[in-house]
């Protein structure tokens, strides 16, 4: 009876894990304001790379200048995407579009306006990392930034491409 009570609870727990670290089939805007499925990315068969950032968190516009300033080489290194999604609200999230452009960013970025996303995902502050493998399961995740942290992404996402 222990056993199977054991056997049970570790499937739920299991089951439980898997659902939270599955790209959610919800649809995202664009800067543009179009709509798309975010489940589509993982259609490339690629390793996803999904940084959760807002215009008003310091560590997040950090964290994307110092991947972006990267971008270039990574993508040389390892086939890959990585989509930034904002967390503004509807309030803030008209200041998204100028952020990324005039950043210029090389990376796709979109809006989570109703933070449905991130909250799918368990993602409960920002700046927040997943890399997402080829099957569409999270297999790696990181919160907060500090310089450095990209050099440890790029290693887990090169795992990952090797997979």
């Amino acid at each position: 009876m222990k056993r199977t009570v054991l056997i049970v609870f570790l499937w739920t727990l299991f089951s439980v894990c898997n659902a939270q670290t599955s790209l959610p089939e919800i649809r995202v805007k664009t800067t543009d304001g179009k709509e798309i499925k975010l489940s589509d990315f993982t259609k490339s068969e690629k390793p996803l790379v999904i940084s959760f950032w807002a215009t008003w968190c310091n560590p997040c516009l950090e964290e994307l200048e110092a991947i972006a300033d990267s971008y270039g080489s990574w993508k040389k290194e390892c086939d890959f995407e990585f989509l930034a999604i904002s967390i503004d609200d509807s309030r803030s999230a008209g200041k998204v579009k100028s952020v990324a452009s005039g950043k210029r960013w090389p990376f796709k970025v979109l809006i989570d306006e109703n933070q449905e996303i991130m909250k799918a995902m368990n993602v409960s502050e920002v700046p927040f990392c997943f890399i997402i493998n080829k099957k569409g399961v999270a297999v790696y995740r990181h919160s907060g930034y500090i310089p450095g942290d990209e050099i440890t992404l790029l290693k887990e996402i090169k795992k990952v491409s090797d997979e």
